[in-house]
């Protein structure tokens, strides 16, 4: 049943109040204006403008993007968009889709300013993201901005896994802030990333480069590892920062479930980077101790790649055969040996800062160059003077 407030008729239609000497400024259309909710139906809610005349909200005009008039009562003042100044029945014709849906970007602005958290509702997920209902508005949460909890950890960045791990959130409620906002493209980009750092911040403060901290090993990539701190915090171990050596995957030395301590070498908002190897102490610091250019030594090829072989010398000193220096002319790397071969090769230069030390196959080969004195010759008689 509908409900109304008794009240005496306020217009006979707009053109009567356009001929009303003591007639207040006409709303136009596409304003937002302030009026009295005079009655109350399923399909439509009437309003008094200010004394000026009646409006109608109905349909889906009803829609409030904002929120803030889903429970409304006789009497409450509200705000409506001016959709026609006139209707078929002489009312005012009103919207709070439209209002609703300004009042609700308003919201989001502010909050931006303001770096505050909302909750959100994760409502679909695709390769780059999830899709969230933030209050009412539609906006996106990039893969990038998720927190580490949630961050999917997919060996070799397979999109069509990664997908699958994000719709396992569709229909949870998660705490974001709003990182970029604009009304006219109806673009609103959400980071979980960034309310979670909020409430990490004062825990973030207790480290700094250089602490060692213990963790545990919950993913490897082809990239390097994630480690799981104290305090719901996460590390992540670059490859390079495993060992002194070269890998060709963390998994070489690294476990999932490996309880480490590693150095904080950097910290940069929530992404706290760590090192392995500089716990250890650097195997190249006395390599002239255990090798010297000249000399000939064994090593085993671990990888052939076009540019030359990598080469174990021992467990933590490795070196590189450059094509160039495989054969005195141009060869197929693959054509002189296969990985597990261990083979014999001349040092032809050591770097320890750089850690490189580099290897030489045709080295071993190249004749010896020796310079030698010239043949003694007689020098001829003198000729005989002529007579």
């Amino acid at each position: 049943m509908e409900q109304t407030i008794n009240q005496q008729a306020v217009v006979g239609g707009m053109a009567d109040l356009m001929k009303s000497p003591s007639m207040r400024p006409i709303p136009k259309v596409g304003d937002c204006i302030e009026a009295r909710i005079i009655s109350l139906g399923k399909n439509a809610i009437h309003l008094d403008i200010e004394g000026l005349t009646t409006g109608v909200v109905r349909g889906p005009e009803l829609y409030d993007e904002s929120g803030e008039y889903t429970n409304l009562k006789l009497g409450d003042t509200v705000n409506a968009t001016v959709l026609e100044l006139e209707n078929e029945n002489g009312e005012m014709e009103l919207s709070f889709l439209h209002a609703g849906h300004k009042k609700a970007w308003e919201k989001l602005e502010e909050s931006k300013r303001a770096g505050t958290t909302v909750s959100a509702k994760v409502i679909g997920a695709n390769k780059g993201g999830l899709l969230m209902k933030v209050g009412n508005a539609t906006g996106f949460l990039p893969v990038s901005q998720l927190s580490p909890e949630h961050y999917p950890r997919v060996e070799g960045g397979d999109k069509g896994k990664i997908l699958e791990k994000l719709q396992k959130f569709v229909n949870q409620m998660i705490d974001v802030r709003v990182i970029d906002i604009a009304e006219k493209e109806e673009k609103l980009i959400v980071s979980e990333k960034a309310a979670w750092e909020d409430k990490q911040r004062e825990t973030l403060a207790l480290y700094k480069i250089g602490d060692t901290i213990s963790g545990t090993i919950t993913g490897l990539v082809d990239f390097g590892a994630f480690v799981e701190l104290p305090k719901n915090l996460e590390g992540l171990i670059h490859i390079s920062e495993i060992a002194w050596q070269r890998l060709d995957h963390p998994r070489d030395v690294l476990t999932v479930g490996q309880t480490i301590s590693a150095q904080i070498i950097a910290i940069e908002g929530s992404r706290i980077s760590l090192s392995l190897k500089r716990l250890m102490p650097d195997p190249w610091a006395h390599v002239h101790e255990r090798y010297q250019l000249g000399k000939t030594v064994k090593g085993k090829i671990l990888k052939i790649n076009p540019f030359g072989f990598f080469v174990e010398l021992d467990p933590e000193i490795h070196g590189l055969a450059h094509v160039s220096e495989l054969s005195a002319t141009p060869v197929d790397p693959t054509t002189l040996a296969k990985p597990g071969d261990t083979i014999d090769f001349k040092i032809i230069s050591i770097e320890p800062a750089e850690h490189r030390l580099g290897l030489s196959l045709k080295a071993l080969t190249a004749p010896t160059e020796e310079v030698t004195a010239p043949a003694e010759t007689t020098p001829p008689p003198p000729e005989a003077p002529k007579e």
